[in-house]
């Protein structure tokens, strides 16, 4: 049999040296919004707690920080992290291309997700966002066989739905203002002084009540998952036009704050703008900066700028992991116990340190490895073949 580095070449795990730079730079730069709304407003408090009236007093500089996450980030950041998702899907997909088992690669690939999404739930936060995107990538795997234009119909399809739950969801969908404002004060007892044992089992009682929200921007993900991957079809990121994407990112972004100010000014009294705005505003400006990111690292100068970040997104998956491993010692009774006692401020100060560690770690492992650790792990039990992992050995890829 003859020797076909082609098929080789897309039957193994792409190369760093292959990788599209802006993509990692993006996903990066995406998962500090992630970490700074996980560490501000779920860590430190009960995630519910932003249903119930206010109740904690706060500093000048705590409400600052949580305005400016509420109106510039919170959503935002994981609505580009599931854009980001869906290209990543369809790169795999064309990656693959050549590869007879192309298909149940890609479900191995995702049920492999799915395992590491269930443990994350279960064993370490149950603010985990792996099972619902593995969920959601068996459901839009079929798509990527069909053409563009299916893609396009399944992602209006499904942000249609998204936008229209928010006029009406289904009756009985969100629990009771009883069992949320009871959860709030076995969380604020639990999770402040509860050991290991008694995290893990209120932890596991909060899904039922946590699995609701999942549901409810289900049809998000979808949709974006799908938009991304009609990004990565169109072209559009392989050879980015940097004018195109600097003006269309700055009126998503400019249109995204004419409804937020839209909003808060009551300049419009009608309920269904008041219950789309922040949907249709959280989309505009996660697809408004996801383009400026991508025209800005699409230079040398932004490179420079932004260049530090691509280590970051490479590892984002460890990354993302150890964020939760990091913040449940700091804040869980098991460990430091400062649930509920720090403002969002500290917070944040905190979040951001352990961003920066990650920076430095992401850049040193990748200085000596092709993967992330669980980046490697991730492949290897996708692939069913350990993967080469050193820099330092020469071996032709498997």
């Amino acid at each position: 049999m003859l020797h076909d580095p082609i098929h080789e070449k897309r039957s193994s795990p792409t190369n760093p040296s292959d990788r599209i730079e802006s993509i990692d730079v993006l996903r990066g730069v995406a998962l500090l919004g992630v970490l700074v709304i996980n560490v501000v407003t779920v860590f430190r408090i009960s995630i519910f707690e932003q249903f119930l009236p206010p109740g904690r007093s706060t500093s000048p500089l705590d409400r600052v920080v949580e305005t400016v996450l509420m109106l510039a980030v919170e959503m935002k950041a994981f609505a580009l992290f599931s854009l980001l998702f869906g290209i990543g899907l369809a790169i795999q997909f064309e990656h693959l291309s050549t590869n007879p088992r192309r298909a149940l690669l890609l479900v191995r690939r995702l049920i492999v997700l799915l395992m590491f999404g269930l443990i994350h739930l279960c064993l370490i936060w149950n603010g985990d966002i792996l099972t619902e995107y593995a969920l959601a990538g068996l459901i839009v795997l079929p798509f990527l066989f069909g053409p563009r234009w299916l893609l396009a119909c399944g992602a209006a399809t499904f942000l249609g739905l998204y936008l229209a739950m928010q006029v009406w969801s289904p009756p009985g969908l969100f629990p009771s203002f009883a069992s949320i404002q009871h959860n709030v004060q076995e969380a604020n007892r639990i999770y402040a002084t509860g050991d290991f044992g008694q995290v893990l089992a209120f932890r596991l009682r909060e899904i039922p009540l946590i699995a609701p929200l999942h549901i409810f921007i289900f049809p998000r993900t979808l949709g974006l998952f799908l938009f991304g991957a009609l990004a990565w079809r169109s072209g559009a990121l392989r050879k980015p036009n940097r004018t195109f994407l600097f003006s269309s990112g700055a009126s998503c972004i400019a249109l995204g704050a004419v409804l937020i100010l839209l909003k808060a000014a009551g300049a419009v009294t009608n309920a269904s703008f008041d219950a789309l705005a922040n949907p249709v505003d959280t989309i505009l400006m996660a697809l408004g900066y996801g383009a400026i990111i991508i025209a800005i690292t699409n230079s040398a100068s932004g490179k420079m700028l932004l260049g530090w970040a691509a280590p970051l997104g490479r590892m984002a998956f460890t990354n993302y992991l150890a964020q939760s491993v990091i913040f449940g010692w700091i804040f869980y009774g098991y460990g430091l116990g400062l649930f509920g006692h720090l403002g969002a401020g500290k917070a944040l100060a905190i979040g951001l340190a352990v961003y920066v560690a990650q920076v430095a770690f992401s850049a040193w492992w990748l200085s000596r490895y092709r993967f992330g650790p669980v980046e490697w792990l991730w492949r290897t039990l996708m692939y069913g073949t350990p993967q080469p992992m050193s820099l330092a050995r020469v071996t032709r890829p498997i």
